[in-house]
């Protein structure tokens, strides 16, 4: 790979549904240097069909197509800022990953293979940058078996990971997932989703206070958890499968909330934000304790790393643990699964394998993502 740029740029707008974030990425400095960041909110038009889509809707198929273009649009917004603020060339960057909005996750289901389905328009992309995208990056491992998500472990190894100690790594975003680093080899990495993270909490702050989500967790400290209504939310038989396994809002969306919702009508909305809350929280903290005992810290990334009153939950259920988050190591949260975007787009172009067979559960290790040239 001599001579070839070691820039990449890394895009991820997650199933908190909030906007893009992007960085560009130097992967000649060990493990990484980000260069620069920028990031750039959905309109409300975009983030009220994005969120549509996720449900069977009338005329999908044209909905989808626009959304994607409406999408990448927004990408091509990132990546112009990323370029501003660096002053480079788009010729100086060897590739962007762009993981896309996905809408559909269903791994294994109906047919024994199942899919998985990203909103996104890579060509356009390419055409709007001049400057290779990488795309499509969960399909290839469903294809093999796997669950196609969750895709960071592997890189939060490359970054995270050092030698002979377990690391739990913490995603919140919409959905919360795990990364277990063990003895520093990449054979030693487990990761799958928890359940929810952001995604129920938003909805219902959406709801009854008219606000994208909950900041700081401020409401939620204001209620009381409801030790009933917690233990109806966490009767959920997937919080009790074993890994690997993923999710997303196909499961856990504002029906399924409803359907578990009835006996306790009479709450205060603020104590279901706090019992929204304390749900992640548990699931989080049960998944780590399963599967992460060993690891005397929990690095927090995404947006749920911003939640304070989640961030105090995690640490008052998880005692034994230093809970943190990843500016403490150098790597703010907005910027891990985007700076994980453009190191899976870093393995594509090299034909490098990035899935895990003990995280997705795949046939094996398999090169990710579809490349469309500038």
């Amino acid at each position: 790979m001599s001579g070839v740029s070691e820039l990449f740029i890394g895009l991820m707008s997650g199933t908190s549904l909030d906007g893009v974030d992007g960085v560009l990425v130097d992967f000649s400095k060990a493990p990484l240097a980000v260069m620069a960041y920028a990031g750039a909110p959905f309109s409300d038009d975009l983030r009220q069909e994005l969120l549509a889509l996720n449900s069977p809707g009338t005329n999908e198929l044209h909905r989808a197509a626009l959304a994607s273009n409406a999408l990448v649009r927004v990408y091509a917004q990132v990546v112009a800022r990323l370029l501003e603020q660096s002053k480079l060339g788009s010729n100086a960057v060897t590739a962007i990953g762009a993981h896309g909005q996905t809408v559909r996750h269903r791994p294994q289901a109906f047919d024994g293979t199942g899919y998985t389905l990203q909103l996104n328009s890579p060509a356009l992309l390419a055409e709007l940058t001049a400057i290779d995208i990488v795309a499509d990056f969960r399909s290839r491992d469903v294809a093999a078996g796997g669950q196609g998500a969750p895709l960071v472990p592997a890189f939060h190894q490359s970054v995270f990971g050092r030698p002979g100690e377990t690391i739990a790594t913490l995603n919140v975003g919409g959905i919360s997932n795990l990364t277990v680093l063990g003895s520093g080899s990449m054979n030693d990495v487990l990761g799958f989703d928890c359940g929810p993270g952001n995604a129920l909490m938003d909805a219902w702050c959406q709801r009854h206070l008219k606000r994208s989500y909950d900041t700081n967790g401020d409401w939620a400290a204001t209620g009381k958890i409801h030790e009933g209504l917690l233990q109806a939310l966490l009767s959920e038989p997937y919080f009790n499968q074993p890994a690997p396994k993923s999710t997303g809002r196909d499961l856990f969306n504002p029906d399924w909330l409803a359907d578990r919702l009835g006996p306790f009508a009479h709450l205060a909305p603020a104590d279901v934000q706090a019992t929204l809350t304390e749900l992640t929280a548990s699931a989080c903290a049960q998944s780590i304790q399963r599967y992460a005992l060993a690891s005397k810290e929990l690095i927090v990334c995404g947006g749920g790393a911003f939640n304070g009153y989640l961030m105090q939950r995690l640490q008052a259920l998880l005692p034994s643990m230093q809970v943190c988050s990843s500016e403490a190591y150098g790597l703010p949260p907005l910027q891990v699964e985007a700076a994980a975007f453009a190191w899976l787009a870093r393995q594509t172009t090299r034909r490098e394998t990035s899935s895990l067979e003990k995280v997705t559960g795949a046939r094996g290790a398999r090169i990710l993502g579809a490349i469309y040239p500038a």
